[in-house]
């Protein structure tokens, strides 16, 4: 006669929640690590640089049209200077302005970071040399001399 034994079901559905727990939240941990390096650029960098570059714009337009006027009202033979105020920041980051180029393709370039625009000297550039740079930081100013610069 063989001997007969009982042998008792094994539970395993303590098992399988636990292992159920630990993978859901695995896949939310991966998740929440890839939302965390996505939700800056998406969020919050990309909208900051378009403020930026519209900003700039603004700015370039701005100084772009105080360089007309002042060659408009400048003297045949003499000197004259403006003074004007920019922003100090845009956006929390400091910027600069420069002027480049020759000729009629004259511009004012605003930078900072990695956002730029480019803005051009509407009706001077082809007749006057517009050089310097800046930032935005204090009282800029803008000179003009009949006699050149040295």
């Amino acid at each position: 006669m063989r001997p007969f034994t009982v042998t008792e079901p094994v539970n395993e559905d303590g098992v399988s929640r636990v292992t159920e727990y630990i993978i859901v939240t695995g896949v939310l941990l991966v998740l929440m690590i890839v939302m965390m390096f996505t939700v800056n650029t998406v969020f919050m960098q990309g909208p900051a640089d378009t403020l930026r570059y519209h900003a700039f714009v603004d700015i370039g337009n701005g100084i772009s049209t105080r360089i007309v006027d002042l060659y408009v009202i400048s003297p045949v033979n003499g000197t004259i200077e403006t003074k004007f105020d920019i922003p100090d920041d845009v956006a929390g980051t400091n910027y600069f302005v420069e002027a480049s180029g020759r000729g009629s393709s004259q511009m004012i370039l605003v930078h900072g970071g990695n956002v730029q625009s480019q803005v051009a000297i509407a009706g001077i550039g082809a007749t006057r040399a517009v050089t310097g740079n800046t930032t935005g930081a204090g009282w800029n100013r803008i000179q003009y001399n009949s006699s050149g610069f040295e």
